[in-house]
């Protein structure tokens, strides 16, 4: 889920923060989060794992743009965010990618 969008006075960057809840997600090893941030590199971005067994990832991206992206769960598994500001159909993956409106 989209926890956290932080819009930085002193340089045009908004700072992103993304949580998924245990509950949210059954994962064995690893997420990862994949995106037009990114370049859909499946391996740039892992997210980090806390003691309550969600995980958690922070990315700097530039505002007024909107992002697709997806979670990749233990290098198998793609899931979309439950509370993406929206979501758009994409013909490759034949499935619906989560978005981010900054």
């Amino acid at each position: 889920m989209i926890t956290r969008k932080q819009y930085l006075k002193t340089r045009p960057i908004c700072k992103v923060t993304l949580k998924l809840n245990k509950k949210d997600v059954d994962v064995n090893k690893t997420i990862h989060l994949v995106g037009e941030f990114n370049s859909w590199n499946t391996s740039s971005i892992a997210m980090k794992g806390l003691k309550n067994g969600s995980y958690t990832a922070t990315l700097d991206l530039e505002p007024d743009r909107e992002y697709q992206f997806r979670y990749l769960v233990d290098e198998s598994r793609w899931e979309n965010d439950k509370d993406a500001d929206k979501y758009v159909y994409s013909e490759y993956a034949n499935c619906n990618n989560s978005v981010i409106i900054l």
